[in-house]
């Protein structure tokens, strides 16, 4: 399915495997390549750019290790589409067949042995690309950054993965007019394949755990900076999830959305003052304290949230 994929990207063909190796280290990742037995030239490498991610298919065409100190704010898809590939990293050993695949964490040493007639499809994709499709796809990030489980995933089996890997191979390999907002969607589409498809430390949390933690940590936020103008892509931000999804999480949960329920909960909160603080001479001075600037808005809506106005308020608490 996947043999005549970026065939328009040919960076090399039939070429010494340390041609390919410098290639790979200005493009893909850092790493350092061993010979296992003589070096001959029949190593190729095919390489497109695409929505900010990177696609290869590369063959060494001899048996050769690859040793990666670490892979910096990046992450490897990696998919094995003839022969082997060992995997290793400390203890742990794995063998990746034809039509078996791999996600590779940035900040961890490994090392990878290719057979000679080994060929990947390799995509690297930086760490805010991932970040952000793991927030369209589950609504939060974890706190120790998004970790794919060091196991294999058996593609052989997933014929919708590799038809819309394929696709978005063949896409990126079009010489066309600029067409970005169609190649991101199909980025995203493949980001968010790749997060439900591979084991990993996303959505460990229960749904109801995660929603209840979210919501908490931007209502406190809320209280404390109550007299504050609180941003609502700032808010989404400390709550390390997406606006779309604080959006939601208000609206099914709060029946409101993030805005209106920061300025209801600054009205509650002045109408409390009034009421209680004797300090206070005036409503005019109180509104301002809360950053309520423009008067005859914020009496308006006093008034639809309380049924008076907060002159009225001030009257009878003092009456």
């Amino acid at each position: 399915m996947l043999n005549e994929v970026l065939a328009q990207s040919v960076v090399f063909h039939a070429t010494f495997p340390s041609e390919v190796s410098d290639y790979v280290n200005r493009h893909l990742g850092q790493h350092r390549l061993e010979m296992l037995d003589k070096e001959t030239s029949r190593a190729s490498l095919h390489y497109r750019e695409f929505a900010d991610i990177g696609l290869s298919k590369i063959s060494y065409g001899n048996q050769a290790r690859v040793i990666c100190p670490d892979l910096v704010d990046i992450y490897h898809f990696q998919l094995v589409t003839q022969g082997q590939c060992y995997w290793r990293m400390r203890d742990q050993e794995l063998l990746l067949k034809q039509g078996q695949a791999l996600m590779l964490n940035p900040q961890q040493s490994q090392e990878l042995i290719y057979s000679p007639d080994c060929e990947k499809l390799i995509v690297k994709v930086p760490r805010e690309i991932l970040n952000a499709a793991c927030l369209d796809y589950a609504g939060n990030l974890p706190r120790s950054g998004v970790q794919f489980a060091s196991r294999v995933v058996d593609l052989n089996q997933s014929l919708a993965f590799m038809r819309l890997f394929e696709a978005v191979l063949h896409e990126a390999d079009q010489d066309e007019i600029d067409l970005s907002r169609i190649d991101t969607s199909y980025r995203n589409l493949l980001l968010q394949k790749m997060i439900a498809s591979f084991p990993s430390n996303i959505c460990q949390d229960s749904e109801e755990s995660s929603r209840d933690k979210i919501l908490s940590r931007a209502l406190s936020f809320i209280r404390e900076h109550i007299k504050e103008e609180i941003a609502v892509d700032e808010l989404a931000d400390l709550c390390n999830v997406s606006t779309r999804t604080l959006y939601n999480l208000f609206a099914k949960h709060l029946d409101s959305t993030p805005k209106q329920y920061i300025k209801n909960a600054r009205l509650k909160d002045l109408q409390n003052e009034i009421l209680h603080n004797r300090k206070i001479r005036n409503v005019t001075e109180v509104a301002l304290d809360y950053g309520f600037t423009h008067l005859g808005r914020f009496s308006s809506d006093y008034r639809r949230l309380f049924g008076e106005l907060p002159s009225e308020t001030f009257r009878r608490s003092r009456g």
